[in-house]
C-alpha cells in the first residue's frame, strides 16, 4: 500500500491550498480515509475524516475552513484548505485503514510520507 501526498507549500495567512493523496494497493473505499497533521513541537493530530457513506468529521479548529473529499474512482483523497492561519503550519499526512471512522483520529493502518504546509502572517 502506498499513499503519496502533494499540494503542500507556503502561503500567506488567508490563503488557500488543496492537498491531494493518491492511494495505490488499497481498494477499500468503504473504510476510513482521512488527514492528520503534525504541528511544530506537537504530537500528530487528526484533522478530518471521510467514510464510505460520505460522512465527514472535522476538528473544531478547521471547521468551516477545510473540506475533505475523495474520488473513489481515482483512489484520491483531497483536503481543501482556505482562510489558512499561521497555526495551521505543519506536516500534513493522509491515512487509510481497515475500519470505519470512529472520530477525527481515524483509525488508520497506512500513512503517507507527509507534505509541508507553511502559513506566514
Amino acid at each position: 500500500v502506498q499513499l503519496v501526498e502533494s499540494g503542500g507549500g507556503s502561503v500567506q495567512a488567508g490563503g488557500s491550498l488543496t492537498l491531494s493523496c493518491v492511494v495505490s494497493g488499497y481498494t477499500y473505499s468503504k473504510y476510513c480515509w482521512g488527514w492528520a497533521r503534525q504541528l511544530p513541537e506537537k504530537e500528530r493530530e487528526g484533522v478530518a475524516t471521510v467514510d464510505g457513506d460520505g460522512i465527514t468529521r472535522y476538528i473544531d479548529s478547521v471547521k468551516g475552513r477545510f473540506t475533505i473529499s475523495k474520488d473513489n474512482g481515482k483512489y484520491t483523497l483531497y483536503l481543501q484548505m482556505k482562510d489558512l492561519k499561521p497555526e495551521d503550519t505543519g506536516v500534513y499526512y493522509c491515512g487509510v485503514g481497515f475500519r470505519y471512522c470512529e472520530n477525527t483520529e481515524g483509525p488508520y493502518n497506512y500513512w503517507g510520507q507527509g507534505t509541508q504546509v507553511t502559513v506566514s502572517s
